[in-house]
């Protein structure tokens, strides 16, 4: 069964938590917080899903997945601890050099966190197999980072599916998520892919009834 980490991205402000409770009355797994700069993605959410974080910790005990899409991964790790998210994670592609990203690996943990490193589509999966050891979770972008309602790039699941004979052969326990264009005519093609944790957000958020495609995402 695939966990179901729920993108808050296009939540109503006006409605947020009233779609919360929603959301976690249909038993998704996590909340997933979408966090942009408007320099790495051109969207910014910032101020967006500082609001939403605070509403969140004040209604809910589910845990929190953070994704931050930003240039300066340190500032944000630092912001982001402070709401005690279940998992931090942070972009490959943003930070060039390599013992950078590892001491941004022990910055989450140091802060209690789980880490998760995200790659996108055009990154090749190899990148990411040195930091394997040290993380919990590598999230695969099915679709370029920065906003919501495109398409599952197929192209993308082939490196999921790398990614999982990887893991099988080097005995690791990462977990995959798996971020873009997921919903209930995606969701099998996901899942047979190897994916752990599906991040679904309008797949979710634009059907009536919230527990009935949760429960159908998940089994």
């Amino acid at each position: 069964m695939v966990e179901i980490s729920a993108s808050i991205l296009d939540a109503n402000e006006d409605e947020a938590a009233k779609t919360f409770y929603n959301l976690e009355v249909a038993k998704i797994d996590y909340f997933h917080i979408d966090v942009m700069d408007g320099k790495f993605v051109e969207k910014n959410t910032v101020d967006k899903m500082n609001k939403y974080s605070n509403l969140l910790k004040q209604i809910t005990t589910l845990p929190l997945d953070v994704h931050l899409m930003v240039e300066d991964v340190e500032t944000y790790i630092k912001l982001y601890s402070a709401i005690e998210p279940n998992m931090i994670t942070f972009h490959l592609e943003a930070i060039k050099d390599k013992n950078k990203i590892h001491e941004m690996i022990k910055l989450v943990k140091d802060n209690n966190c789980k880490v998760g490193i995200a790659i996108k589509p055009a990154t090749e999966i190899k990148e990411i197999y040195e930091f394997l050891p040290y993380i919990n979770t590598v999230l695969v972008m099915t679709v370029e980072p920065g906003k919501g309602g495109q398409a599952l790039i197929p192209e993308t699941l082939r490196k999921v599916r790398i990614l999982k004979e990887y893991l099988k052969q080097h005995n690791l326990d990462t977990y995959i998520e798996a971020d873009g264009g997921i919903n209930l005519d995606t969701i099998d093609e996901v899942k047979e892919a190897g994916v752990d944790i599906a991040v679904v957000g309008n797949g979710i958020l634009n059907t009536e009834n919230y527990k009935a495609t949760v429960s159908k995402l998940k089994n």
